[in-house]
């Protein structure tokens, strides 16, 4: 017992005083006081403890011997780079035999029809259709050494993955077609891949198909439909030489002639990838399985401690699978005996379909988490509202950077327990690339979300990633470390004035998951990888103090918008030129935007008579580029234009600003031999280009 000479000295009251004004408190305060006790005590016998990072993030590769600054993961074991995780999963094919055992022939690939829930086809199930499927491949003449290539033509759907297993299953080799090629660039690739069998999920795609061989030679001789054709369809497809089934007579063909598996080697081609490219036709990027598997197991790896996968995880499809981003994550899926469920195929409905399938592992690209991240803030509609939403950010920023990661704080609760409900409420994954994500946007969604959710770089030709974010690294800004299937370095681009030795230079990338060349093009594949096996990517990298990896530039005037379309801006800048009213334009677009803006300058000898013959409009040259109707018209001419010259809708700009001053040697914005000097150009322009994209976002 304390004694009151100890109390006075303490200058408090002695026990009788204190006795006396215990006594006084009211007895609801009693309990408010032991509420706040039981509280804090609660808090701090529960709080989460911060969870161990990956490896020291300090230092998140290092360089390998040899003199070229190339650089490692600090997740390999020891110097071999990661060809594949399991032994008995070096091809896609056993990836497929391993998933029915570990999930014990579980629930496979799954779809709905609208406002009912998933039905689910078992691995059993998949892997019989796969072999009925590739059977009838066959039967139709294809086999490993003649007639490979399978075309697929088709949304994400369960028959899309069953055709590419079977092809797996086959020894065969997919090749994937899309809308956004174009008409003429798939006669390109049906050509140039010697394709006789198309499979396509709906009557509008065959149609396509059947245009593009309409008079003229070709080598189809067979289109595979999801659906059942019509009879008219059938006679069409007659008229050009072309047998065209339902999947389900094929199957049926397949189940008739059944053939044993012809399993790949991890060295046989397994997906020709079809890039479309910037300018000219569109190139063939051929890719092993040992390519797809090793790229597969550099994601596992990385994950393996913080966030490992096993047959209970569900996945949702959307991402288009003819890209490489979205067949990786399903080959991790099925290597694991996990759910893939497909959504409906309409983008509008994807928030029903994910609240369906509440998905475990939820690949996206930044636009869609730039809509997510504009639909909250547009929600917080109110000054206390968006005081809240960022008082509560900045709290789970704060674990985040402590290495906490959970959706069950009290601020996930009140404010962010409907973010994560739309997303079906158990999402613990996520992994973004294809573009560029703002560091801001993927630093909230972080913390908003709550869950594991990583950053990854890449390109087709090397199979997906490269890079990619660690765990416990939530920062942002950059695109994180080499995967452990890989080395990156960087090269010098001295008229960039990007140095190796500085850290900076053009990324290039070596190892099991860089592909084997462009389909019929050693020109094309020698300019890619040079005679050390080194992929040239294009892309200007930087490497960070940290061991992480940050894309500041491009080597060529080629970029990407932020929903993954490349864009060669010159190419627009040509057909736009022809305007009349148009001396000079300068296209722009940004890999945080999804759409081009140009800054316009009008020439001055035909403006005025442009103007008034257009617009019946007089003024001096100064006084028409100020007004806003000049503008209007110009912009009106010029997508008229790229119409007629042929552009896709991503290649049209969307807003223009004008310039009545030409761009030239003396302001810098002009070389010596009268090229635009983009850089410039960029910075010389900056607030103009964030001024229209602020106009277009409102």
């Amino acid at each position: 017992m304390l004694s009151q000479e100890f109390l006075q000295k303490l200058k408090l009251p002695d026990l009788e005083d204190v006795s006396q004004y215990i006594s006084s408190v009211s007895t609801p305060m009693l309990v408010s006081m032991g509420a706040v006790a039981a509280a804090t005590t609660y808090y701090l016998a529960t709080r989460p403890k911060p969870l161990p990072p990956a490896c020291d993030l300090s230092m998140q590769s290092v360089e390998v011997p040899g003199g070229e600054f190339a650089r490692k993961s600090v997740m390999m074991n020891g110097d071999a780079l990661l060809t594949h995780y399991y032994d008995d999963a070096k091809t896609m094919y056993e990836c497929l035999l391993r998933g029915a055992r570990v999930s014990n022939n579980g629930p496979c690939l799954g779809s709905r029809k609208p406002k009912q829930s998933y039905e689910w086809m078992s691995y059993r199930e998949v892997i019989e259709r796969t072999e009925n499927l590739g059977s009838a491949f066959l039967h139709k003449g294809h086999s490993k050494t003649s007639d490979p290539y399978i075309g697929i033509f088709s949304q994400n759907r369960p028959e899309w993955t069953i055709s590419e297993l079977a092809c797996y299953t086959y020894s065969l080799v997919s090749v994937p077609l899309y809308d956004t090629l174009g008409t003429e660039a798939i006669a390109y690739i049906i050509d140039k891949a010697t394709i006789s069998t198309v499979v396509c999920d709906v009557v509008d795609k065959v149609n396509l198909v059947l245009d593009c061989m309409k008079d003229r030679e070709h080598s189809v001789k067979t289109i595979v439909l999801m659906e059942t054709p019509s009879a008219d369809l059938v006679s069409r497809g007659q008229e050009a030489g072309i047998t065209i089934l339902s999947m389900q007579e094929m199957e049926e063909i397949g189940k008739a002639n059944h053939c044993a598996p012809v399993p790949p080697q991890p060295e046989d081609m397994a997906v020709i990838c079809f890039t479309s490219g910037t300018t000219g036709n569109p190139k063939g990027a051929m890719l092993t399985h040992r390519n797809v598997v090793s790229n597969c197991s550099a994601f596992i790896k990385v994950t393996e401690v913080r966030c490992p996968m096993s047959h209970k995880d569900v996945h949702i499809s959307f991402l288009p699978l003819a890209h490489m981003f979205e067949r990786v994550v399903q080959g991790v899926m099925i290597m694991h005996g996990a759910r893939i469920g497909f959504f409906q195929g309409d983008i509008r409905l994807l928030s029903d379909d994910l609240c369906t399938l509440k998905p475990t592992v939820f690949p996206v690209v930044p636009r869609l988490l730039n809509r997510m991240h504009d639909r909250i803030f547009g929600q917080a509609n109110s000054g206390l509202k968006r005081w809240l939403l960022g008082f509560a950010y900045r709290r789970k920023e704060a674990e985040m950077a402590r290495g906490i990661v959970r959706r069950d704080s009290i601020w996930d609760r009140l404010i962010f327990r409907k973010v994560q409900a739309s997303l079906g409420g158990r999402v613990r994954l996520m992994l973004t690339g294809a573009a560029p994500i703002s560091p801001a946007v993927l630093t909230f969604l972080r913390a908003a979300i709550g869950c594991q959710f990583y950053e990854g770089y890449g390109q087709t030709e090397c199979t997906a990633g490269c890079s990619i974010t660690l765990p416990g690294d939530w920062t942002a800004g950059h695109v994180g470390a080499p995967l452990p299937c890989n080395l990156i370095k960087l090269v010098d681009v001295t008229e960039m004035n990007y140095l190796a030795a500085n850290g900076e230079g053009e990324v290039c990338v070596k190892g099991p998951n860089v592909f084997q060349g462009y389909l019929k093009d050693p020109e094309k594949t020698a300019e890619a990888i040079d005679t050390d096996g080194w992929l040239h990517t294009g892309d200007i990298g930087k490497w960070l103090p940290n061991g992480t990896l940050k894309i500041v530039d491009r080597k060529k005037h080629i970029f990407k918008l932020a929903q993954g379309e490349y864009i060669a801006p010159e190419k627009i800048e040509n057909v736009y030129s022809r305007s009349d009213a148009v001396a000079q334009v300068y296209v722009h677009g940004d890999s945080l935007q999804a759409c081009l803006v140009a800054v316009v300058v009008p020439d001055p000898d035909f403006l005025p008579g442009w103007t008034k013959r257009t617009l019946g409009l007089d003024g001096s040259y100064e006084e028409l580029c100020t007004r806003e109707e000049v503008k209007v018209a110009i912009l009106k001419d010029m997508v008229r234009l790229g119409k007629e010259g042929g552009l896709k809708s991503f290649e049209q700009v969307k807003s223009i600003c004008i310039h009545s001053e030409l761009f030239s040697i003396e302001n810098g914005l002009l070389t010596p031999t009268l090229k635009a000097k983009r850089n410039e150009l960029r910075s010389y322009f900056r607030s103009q280009i964030d001024g229209l994209y602020a106009e277009i976002n409102m």
